[in-house]
């Protein structure tokens, strides 16, 4: 058995799709870590019976706010981590301390627009193939090594709610296969089968 933490800050969609990825597998959800108190994605931990701890980052420092994400993260001791809309950067210190084992989903073909707009950016632009990257976290601004990217070809006549949820579909296909690939990586490599 393989065992994910997450880190959101949102409405939780991709979170929810991976947690059910994982229903019939060994692998585990094991906590939610959420820096926002109005988000939607506890609700969704609770009704997929996931621990949930709220980390408020609002009148204290980063510093602290990770402080407190490391001592439940080791309390935890998941194998990976995984980010699901999480609206942070995350210090050298947490990095470090996971180094290799934190994965982020970004909503365009990276390099290209990094960032909280990537959709939109995608969508203002020329491009003719939109998509989503799934890469490693490291210390920029979603520039970590690259473990997966799909794309589709756009038509030029979509709105930008038509290109949001043809991303979102992508997300919530592809997200949860390269998780369960990667956890199951580390139960294989943890059990030397």
């Amino acid at each position: 058995m393989a065992k994910a933490a997450f880190l959101a800050s949102g409405n939780g969609s991709n979170f929810q799709a991976i947690c059910e990825a994982m229903e019939n597998t060994s692998h585990q959800p094991v906590v939610l870590i959420y820096d926002r108190k109005n988000a939607k994605v506890p609700e969704r931990a609770r009704e997929l019976e996931v621990a949930s701890r709220y980390v408020p980052y609002a009148g204290r420092s980063r510093e602290k706010a990770e402080e407190t994400i490391l001592e439940i993260l080791d309390f935890f001791n998941p194998d990976l981590i995984v980010l699901a809309g999480f609206m942070r950067i995350l210090t050298e210190k947490v990095i470090s301390r996971y180094e290799g084992r934190i994965i982020n989903i970004h909503p365009s073909l990276l390099p290209a627009y990094p960032g909280t707009r990537g959709i939109e950016e995608s969508y203002l632009s020329d491009d003719k193939e939109l998509g989503i990257t799934i890469h490693l976290v490291d210390e920029g601004l979603d520039s970590g090594t690259i473990l997966k990217q799909v794309s589709f070809r756009r038509e030029g006549t979509e709105t930008l709610s038509e290109i949001e949820e043809r991303i979102h579909t992508l997300e919530h296909t592809w997200y949860p296969r390269v998780v369960l690939e990667l956890l199951d990586q580390i139960e294989t490599e943890a059990t030397g089968r």
